[in-house]
């Protein structure tokens, strides 16, 4: 199930054993705040967490055991392991028994990250709801600060809720802890401006870095040089800019260059589907060939500069001075 319906399903109780993954921590914390605000008394007596990288062979037995006990003073026992990865064969072993007849008093929360599982798929496993924590849909999110807002009793409109996202690249972990800090700064009663958004909330370096790049495709020297001043004078040296425009540009080349949808493109490059989207974006504002001419540009100044003939102050500016002079195609096709 998406985690947007993991909250109303636990008004029917809780499953015996669920599978939280996916590449949002955000979701996965939440989640297990809310079983245990809703099903856990003393938590110094009803939880056990375990590493999964410390479950190998036999040990695998001191889980099942945990899972086995019986609460005390609580309606449930939680038993949380992070990042589960059994071999079929240790499955078989030592988890089958209890996937197949797990203690009705206990909550087993599995919390592994994204991507292929290793060993045993544990969501084919009996028993076991799925919850999936990878990034939500753009508007759920945008519905998500809106309501956080108007429930502390400050007023955020649209505009506001898209910039807060933007900033953070939709990653939900950020975007709580800078709605949150909005949330203190404007005071129950206030109300959040895009001025307000643009003071409070610490924008990534890679939404800079889009900012960068968004001011390149329209001719707007300036205010590239004028974030690229902002991050080097908080500290960013030239060859963390030059790597960051070489990654950067290396993706818009990589989006391009796979032709798939933007679901396809964040699986296969291990993005989040948001950015990609953000990166189809500006490099069909700069064109295919402009986008390819710079990533190999930047990487062969990289390179100078590994190899001692140029300096990183040297090397940024080529190209700065070839991303500003190249010829203004847009053949993104």
């Amino acid at each position: 199930m998406k985690f947007v319906l993991f909250k109303k399903s636990l008004e029917e109780g809780a499953a015996p054993i669920y599978l939280f993954d996916g590449e949002e921590e955000y979701f996965k914390r939440r989640g297990e705040e809310m079983l245990m605000e809703k099903f856990l008394s003393e938590p110094s007596l009803n939880y056990t967490a375990f590493d999964g990288a410390d479950l190998k062979g036999d040990r695998l037995s001191a889980l099942v055991a945990a899972a086995q006990c019986l609460p005390f003073l609580s309606e449930k026992r939680i038993v949380k392991v992070k990042d589960l990865a059994p071999s079929e064969r240790e499955y078989q072993t030592y988890l089958k028994d209890y996937f197949e007849h797990p203690s009705e008093s206990t909550v087993l929360l599995i919390v592994n990250g994204a991507g292929k599982p290793k060993g045993f798929d544990l969501k084919k496993a009996p028993n076991v709801t799925r919850v999936d924590c990878s990034r939500a849909e753009e508007e759920t999110v945008l519905r998500w600060i809106f309501s956080r807002m108007r429930r502390a009793g400050v007023q955020c409109d649209t505009a506001c809720c898209e910039r807060i996202l933007r900033y953070c690249l939709g990653s939900m972990s950020r975007i709580a802890a800078e709605t949150e800090k909005l949330i203190a700064y404007a005071g129950e009663g206030g109300s959040v401006t895009e001025a307000v958004v643009d003071a409070v909330v610490y924008r990534d370096t890679d939404y800079k870095i889009y900012e960068m790049t968004d001011a390149l495709g329209r001719g707007n020297y300036g205010g590239y040089l004028s974030v690229m001043n902002e991050l080097t004078g908080k500290g960013m040296e030239e060859m963390g800019v030059l790597n960051s425009l070489c990654s950067y540009f290396r993706t818009m080349y990589e989006v391009l260059a796979l032709g798939k949808t933007d679901a396809e493109t964040a699986a296969a490059l291990g993005m989040k589907e948001y950015a990609v989207k953000m990166s189809r974006r500006q490099a069909k504002l700069l064109g295919r060939g402009r986008v390819e001419a710079a990533y190999f540009g930047i990487y062969k100044a990289i390179q100078a500069v590994k190899s001692g003939r140029l300096t990183p102050a040297g090397a940024l500016a080529s190209v700065n001075a070839r991303l500003f002079f190249a010829p203004q195609e847009n053949n993104a096709g």
